[in-house]
């Protein structure tokens, strides 16, 4: 049995999938009941009026409407959606 790979193969070529973390609901755009605002680490934002946050913090949306950032306090922020 040879203990080494002939051709010089490369043993560490593999690579996990992205995350596709980040904010997919802006400011002022019209949302429906259950999308997805903003996938997240950690409360890096917080749910506000008419949110839900799942169980890796994703946070989304209740009810039909608009979506709006907010502050919570001075260092952190919220996120509403509120009926248009």
């Amino acid at each position: 049995m040879a203990h080494k790979k002939g051709q010089g193969s490369s043993r560490n070529g593999r690579d996990s999938n992205a995350q596709r973390r980040g904010i997919k609901a802006f400011g002022g755009q019209r949302i429906n009941a259950g999308s997805i605002i903003v996938r997240q680490i950690g409360t890096k934002i917080h749910p506000g009026n008419n949110v839900g946050m799942g169980k890796d913090y994703t946070i989304f949306s209740r009810i039909d409407g608009i979506v709006q950032f907010e502050r919570l306090d001075k260092k952190r922020k919220k996120v509403s959606v509120y009926a248009a």
